[in-house]
């Protein structure tokens, strides 16, 4: 296998604008925030709020909400929006789902999101890991709901069953991007692969929500951006997540556009216009910002399309 480092592929310079005053969060001060980090730290655990340099991580550390990132810190990609570090990855911790299920239990968390690197190194793309830390979860943890955010498992051909051994309560897997910048944004990553993904889990259990999210401020276009709603809603997909792109560093992709308030607003109208059963759409919009509290709106929502229909 060939990895990519992101040094030798983002050789260009992107200065970094300054953010608008709609982006601006506030530092991380309060002792749930503390207590937070001490937990992850002793259970000696890997968040993609840290890694991704997430800008919400104050709100939702200080409520006790952290997103886990199985299967190590370092992907074999190198997604030019990406602040995840690539390079070759460690050795596949086996007592992983052990951690997450005693960090999980003292964070006292009614809902987690379990997330992971791209490992195309191993033959089933880290898929039988996350089954592992389900059924774990399952186990330690039977009234926690599950959300789990995949990678695309792009030629794992196995992946998709083995995840279905163990499904979650929410399959969430993100396109990110429009399909004409996957070859910049997501050169690793083929659109229509990761729509077949999110269609056939949905395929393999009806009840279970599928999720997905993408980014704006790339340089993509309106029309594009309905076009990727219509493409999820043929896949049946229940959720969509909108959120503003922000530049890791002068190294990764140009952010070509700050979207306003009142765009985000008219994305989510559209969204749910074209049956969405849950949409999250604003500048600071992430795929697992208020996920528990979203996920209690989603299984409401279906409720009630089950007994008009």
């Amino acid at each position: 296998m060939v990895v990519r480092h992101p040094e030798k592929i983002h050789k260009k310079s992107n200065p970094i604008p300054r953010k608008p005053n709609w982006i601006r969060v506030k530092a991380p001060t309060s002792s749930l925030f503390k207590f937070t980090s001490k937990i992850i730290k002793n259970n000696n655990l890997v968040t993609v709020c840290e890694e991704a340099t997430c800008p919400n991580i104050s709100e939702c550390w200080q409520k006790k909400h952290a997103t886990f990132m199985i299967l190590g810190d370092t992907c074999t990609r190198a997604c030019s929006f990406c602040n995840v570090k690539t390079g070759k990855p460690n050795t596949v911790d086996l007592f992983e789902p052990i951690k997450i299920a005693k960090a999980v239990k003292e964070l006292e968390l009614k809902h987690v999101v379990i997330t992971s690197v791209d490992r195309d190194d191993l033959t089933d793309g880290g898929a039988q890991h996350f089954v592992n830390v389900i059924k774990r979860l399952r186990i330690e943890c039977p009234n926690t709901t599950i959300e789990i955010l995949t990678p695309d498992f792009l030629k794992k051909n196995e992946a998709k069953e083995i995840l279905s051994q163990s499904l979650p309560d929410v399959f969430n897997h993100n396109l990110e991007t429009v399909p004409r910048l996957y070859r910049t944004i997501r050169p690793g990553s083929r659109y229509f692969v990761s729509l077949q993904l999110l269609y056939d889990i949905k395929k393999k259990n009806n009840n279970i929500f599928t999720k997905s999210g993408l980014m704006v401020g790339l340089g993509e276009t309106k029309e594009e951006i309905y076009q990727v709603m219509d493409d999820l809603r043929s896949a049946d997909v229940d959720f969509l997540t909108i959120g503003q792109y922000l530049q890791p560093t002068d190294k990764h992709a140009k952010l070509k556009e700050f979207i306003t308030p009142q765009e985000f607003i008219t994305f989510k109208k559209i969204a749910y216009s074209k049956g969405f059963l849950m949409v999250s759409s604003s500048p600071l919009t992430r795929s697992s910002f208020h996920a528990s509290d979203d996920f209690k709106k989603m299984k409401l929502a279906k409720e009630f399309s089950q007994k008009i229909n």
